[in-house]
């Protein structure tokens, strides 16, 4: 039976029905207990080295997809819908911290058996994989290197106080005045250069026209509370990469990241912020290198 939701009037016009089967055959979702009946939402395929990957605030699991599919020979490649994203169980709190999805996450890797991975982070999912690699936190062990793609710093340093009420109030309003299906289609490229593939702007489109009112919610007060910079440098090897096209965490900002784990930006030609979904064949080669050590 097939794990994809019927896709609603929005979906239909946006990832075409051979896109859905070939997601649903290759890397298909299923949902994992972690305990206290919270359920985690993964999409897996490939044997090997494990390689763990959080998608940003306005994606999902099924956006990897066409990275997995490049690793799949060589790797377990492992992708999550966040809390509240999904199937995921959202976290208890309105307001959860970076810690309290490391935890879930944490809670995931104890479920599944991994005791050894490559994690990576992109975007909102940065600052989620960044929480989870700090030296008190329980998951660090388990993380042999750290891959952060077009990371998010959030709003969350006592500085950036006055953009951290301006960015909560234009997320929300947007959202509240347009719903999901409205914002996606509105927001959706601004996540890809103009030198996207249609390929690549279907599948953002589809998989933000597919968030929870309540996850993203959530995934909001996260942007705005986390503080990125405050969890690097890692206790472990880490590589920070960038679109060259990105316009949402633009290399510059990008390369404030790189400094703070003293290691170069590297830069993904030809792709904006959604570098994994436009130009997967270079993130892959990242993740490749990653796990090779």
């Amino acid at each position: 039976m097939s794990n994809i939701a019927a896709p609603n009037a929005f979906d239909a016009q946006t990832l075409p029905a051979s896109e859905l089967a070939r997601l649903d055959a290759r890397f298909p979702a299923r949902n994992v207990a972690v305990g206290g009946g919270a359920v985690v939402s993964v999409r897996e395929c490939g044997k090997g080295p494990v390689v763990v990957c959080l998608h940003g605030i306005g994606s999902g699991a099924a956006s990897w997809i066409d990275t997995a599919a490049l690793l799949a020979s060589q790797a377990r490649f492992i992708a999550w819908d966040a809390p509240g994203y999904g199937e995921s169980t959202p976290l208890d709190a309105d307001a959860p911290a970076a810690a309290d999805y490391a935890a879930r996450l944490g809670a995931l890797l104890d479920a599944l058996g991994i005791d050894s991975c490559v994690l990576a982070g992109h975007s909102l999912g940065a600052i989620v994989a960044a929480s989870a690699a700090r030296t008190d936190a329980r998951t660090s062990a388990r993380i042999r290197r750290l891959v952060l793609v077009s990371p998010a710093i959030g709003y969350g340093a006592p500085a950036r106080a006055e953009a951290r009420a301006k960015v909560r109030a234009e997320r929300l309003a947007t959202l509240d005045e347009l719903g999901i299906a409205g914002m996606a289609a509105s927001r959706a490229g601004r996540l890809v250069s103009e030198k996207a593939s249609e390929h690549a702007r279907q599948w953002v489109r589809w998989n933000m026209a597919r968030l929870n009112d309540r996850g993203y919610r959530q995934a909001v007060e996260l942007l705005c509370n986390a503080d990125l910079l405050a969890d690097l440098p890692p206790p472990m090897p880490v590589r920070v990469a960038c679109g060259a096209l990105d316009a949402v965490t633009p290399p510059a900002a990008c390369e404030t990241v790189a400094r703070q784990c003293g290691v170069p930006l590297e830069l993904v030609d030809d792709a904006g912020h959604a570098g994994y979904v436009e130009q997967p064949q270079a993130v892959a080669t990242l993740l490749r290198e990653s796990l090779a050590g």
